[in-house]
C-alpha cells in the first residue's frame, strides 16, 4: 500500500534544524507524534533532533537549544522533516544549497520520506526534490521561491501537500495538519484523531484548504457557509445536491459556491467527495460493516463506487485498507 507505512515496527523521524528555528516548530512535531500510540500504548515513533553541527543553536526567539544529535543523524531516518529558519540562508536569499546544508542532506538514504515546515520547503526545492512536484510554501515567500525554482508547480494557497515520499506545509501553525496527515496515512483516522484530541487541535484540516492570505474583510451581513458543512455532514449517507446545500444558508447556488470556495479553498463537490473518504476510512477501521454498508453509510451509494474513491485518493482497495489497519490493531493487541 504505497500510502502508509510497510513497516510495524517504530517508525524513525529525523528532525533537521538550523540555527534561526522556531520552537513552536520543533516543538509541535515531537508533540503530536510522539503521542501516536498502538492500542495497546506502544509509541508508534521516535523523534531525534539534529542539527548541522551538535551543540547549541539559536532560535527565533529569546532562548538557545541545545541539539546532541549532528547530520550523520539523518541516515538513520524513515522520514526526515526539514524545518524553516528566521536567519540568513542561502536556500532562501540565493536558491541554493550552502556546502554543509549539502553534505548533510547527502546522509538521507535513498527511499526516505521527506518533509518540512514553512519555508523549509526551500532546501527540499534547492536540493531538487521538488523539481516537476506540487509543493507549498509560507505565502509571504511565494514570489521568491518562484523565482528561485520554476521548476516546482507551487501552489502558495493551500495548507500542505502530499506528493507520496515528499510533503510540504505553509506556515508553521500548518505543519500541525501535515503531521496530523503523515500519521493518519501511516496509522490510519483513529490514531490520528486521539493525537488531535490529546493535543487540543482539530482532527484533520484537508491540504486543500487555504491558507489564511490578507483578503478585503467582507460585509457583516454577509454570512459563511458554516451551517451548510455541519448540515451536509449529518446527511452524508444520501444524496447531497449544491441547491440543497445553499438552501442551508439561503443562498443561491452561485453566491454559496463562490463564498464556500472563499472560505474552504475548494469547491463544495470536492469537499463533500473528502468528507465521504474520511467517513468511509473510519467505518473501515473502527466497525465490522460489510463494504457495501460503509459504501451507503458514507453516501457512495455502492461498493463499486467507494472502491473507485478510495482507489482514487488512497491508491488502495477497501477490503486492503482495513486489513492493513486491522493488522495493527491485532498487532498492538497482541
Amino acid at each position: 500500500m504505497a500510502n502508509m507505512c510497510k513497516n510495524r515496527a517504530m517508525h524513525r523521524i529525523v528532525v533537521l534544524v538550523r540555527h534561526g528555528v522556531m520552537p513552536m516548530e520543533l516543538g509541535l512535531v515531537h508533540q503530536l507524534f510522539g503521542r501516536a500510540r498502538t492500542l495497546a500504548g506502544e509509541p508508534l515513533y521516535e523523534v531525534t533532533t539534529c542539527a548541522l553541527v551538535p551543540g547549541e543553536v539559536r532560535t527565533d526567539a529569546d532562548f538557545p537549544i541545545r541539539v546532541e544529535h549532528g547530520p550523520e543523524a539523518l541516515g538513520a531516518a524513515d522520514t526526515v522533516i526539514v524545518l524553516a529558519t528566521h536567519e540568513y540562508d542561502e536556500t532562501e536569499t540565493e536558491g541554493r544549497l550552502g556546502p554543509e546544508l549539502a553534505a548533510a542532506l547527502a546522509n538521507i538514504r535513498p527511499g526516505t520520506r521527506i518533509a518540512s515546515i514553512c519555508t523549509g520547503a526551500f532546501v527540499l526545492a534547492a536540493a531538487g526534490l521538488l523539481d516537476g512536484r506540487r509543493a507549498t510554501t509560507h505565502w509571504i515567500s511565494s514570489d521568491r521561491f518562484r523565482e528561485f525554482f520554476p521548476a516546482v508547480q507551487l501552489d502558495p494557497d493551500v495548507l500542505y501537500t502530499d506528493d507520496g515520499d515528499v510533503l510540504t506545509s505553509a506556515g508553521e501553525a500548518s505543519g500541525i495538519d501535515l503531521c496530523l496527515h503523515m500519521i493518519r496515512r501511516d496509522h490510519g483516522a483513529a490514531v490520528a484523531n486521539e493525537v488531535a484530541r490529546l493535543t487540543v487541535v482539530p482532527p484533520h484540516r484537508d491540504g486543500g484548504q487555504a491558507q489564511y492570505i490578507l483578503r478585503p474583510v467582507p460585509e457583516p451581513q454577509i454570512s459563511s457557509t458554516r451551517r451548510a458543512r455541519a448540515w451536509a455532514l449529518e446527511h452524508l449517507d444520501r444524496p447531497l445536491s449544491l441547491r440543497e446545500l445553499a438552501a442551508q444558508e439561503a443562498m443561491s447556488v452561485r453566491t454559496f459556491t463562490r463564498r464556500f470556495r472563499d472560505e474552504v479553498g475548494i469547491s463544495p463537490l470536492q469537499w463533500l467527495t473528502q468528507q465521504r473518504i474520511e467517513r468511509a476510512r473510519q467505518l473501515l477501521e473502527e466497525t465490522d460493516l460489510p463494504v457495501e454498508r460503509v459504501a451507503a453509510d458514507a453516501g457512495f451509494g455502492t461498493a463499486a463506487s467507494l472502491r473507485q474513491h478510495l482507489q482514487v485518493a488512497l491508491g488502495v482497495s477497501p477490503s486492503a485498507y482495513r486489513n492493513t489497519f486491522r493488522g495493527t490493531d491485532a498487532l498492538a493487541a497482541g
